[in-house]
């Protein structure tokens, strides 16, 4: 299985773990980055004992071909001094030195192949945490936004809001009666148009009556002090 679709598979558990509880989109991200981060860490330990392997790979194969060398040098003096039979034995471990320096090399360049994966791996990992981290700001920022529009709407759309505004309504018309009864307990109290002037008129007759009533009284006062002015000056 491959890193990416371990990752992967690591990913969508966890994604659809939080879906089924109703977790916020953040958290996801979150985990996400998280998942990305870990498996980064993981992958470069990879490749840093790829690396270690293939350092040691390296100086096997240095110690093996320096021994591949002796047993060479060992098999000319055991020719030069007629001993065929060891001769032929010091090439048997040369020879079999030489195929364990085959095999190493073999698996150097698994270790070559392994590293250049690792490699590839971390790069596209890490583009993907880098594009990830950039968009998680916008990503928190559009939910914060979405989860304020939503709590708006259900503030709107709540029973208990509608309920309030019913008790508002309610209030309103107990004012409305009470209003209406004050008016109408006016009723039968309150003077028409027509009463109203007709007072005026009894008020002018009135006073047109007051002021003949005065006139009278000072015409009859004048003429009594005329009177009394007269006989004062005959006598």
């Amino acid at each position: 299985m491959s890193v990416f679709s371990r990752l992967g598979d690591i990913i969508n558990a966890n994604i659809n773990a939080l879906l089924e509880k109703a977790e916020d989109p953040e958290k996801i991200i979150r985990l996400m980055i998280q998942e990305m981060e870990d498996t980064l860490v993981e992958i470069r330990s990879s490749a840093a004992k790829c690396i270690a392997d293939k350092k040691e790979h390296r100086r096997h194969i240095t110690h093996l071909e320096k021994e591949m060398g002796e047993w060479a040098d060992r098999a000319e003096l055991a020719i030069r001094r007629d001993r065929e039979d060891l001769a032929r034995a010091a090439l048997a471990e040369k020879q079999a030195i030489a195929d364990r320096v085959s095999q190493l090399n073999e698996e150097l360049d698994l270790l070559d192949g392994q590293l250049e994966k690792f490699n590839q791996d971390i790069t596209k990992l890490q583009a993907k945490l880098d594009d990830a981290k950039k968009r998680q700001r916008s990503i928190v920022m559009r939910h914060k936004a979405a989860t304020s529009q939503l709590a708006a709407r259900r503030h709107i759309h709540d029973d208990r809001i509608d309920e309030m505004l019913h008790r508002f309504e309610s209030a309103e018309r107990r004012i409305d009666r009470v209003e209406s009864e004050g008016e109408a307990m006016d009723i039968g109290h309150r003077k028409t148009l027509a009463e109203e002037i007709a007072g005026l008129q009894d008020d002018d007759r009135v006073e047109a009556e007051l002021a003949s009533l005065k006139r009278q009284f000072s015409d009859a006062d004048a003429k009594g002090k005329a009177e009394a002015k007269g006989k004062k000056e005959s006598q």
